[in-house]
């Protein structure tokens, strides 16, 4: 399957990938709205045994069938410090 990424200018490691390129009309407007100006970065095919950085291909595929596009949202970083503390704890 072919997808279409973009990136979110507006926030670092948002992105967005879509089933047709430059056709954002699958996406409810509040949430087009929510990642501001967008980049275009690649065209991708995706297949269920291509391995992604951070994300399942099979949910992406999933997600692109059903409703046109996958929202990857940005990594949850947790401070240093609770990191030390989570680990003290076990």
């Amino acid at each position: 399957m072919l997808c279409f990424i973009y990136k979110s200018l507006k926030k670092e490691e948002l992105y967005l990938y879509l089933d047709k390129k430059d056709d954002f009309s699958a996406l409810p407007e509040n949430l087009f709205n929510s990642f501001g100006p967008l980049q275009f970065v690649m065209e991708l095919q995706l297949s269920a045994e291509r391995k992604l950085a951070r994300e399942d291909a099979v949910k992406v595929i999933a997600s692109l069938e059903n409703k046109g596009f996958y929202v990857q949202m940005p990594p949850v970083v947790v401070p240093s410090a609770l990191r030390v503390a989570n680990h003290q704890l076990h």
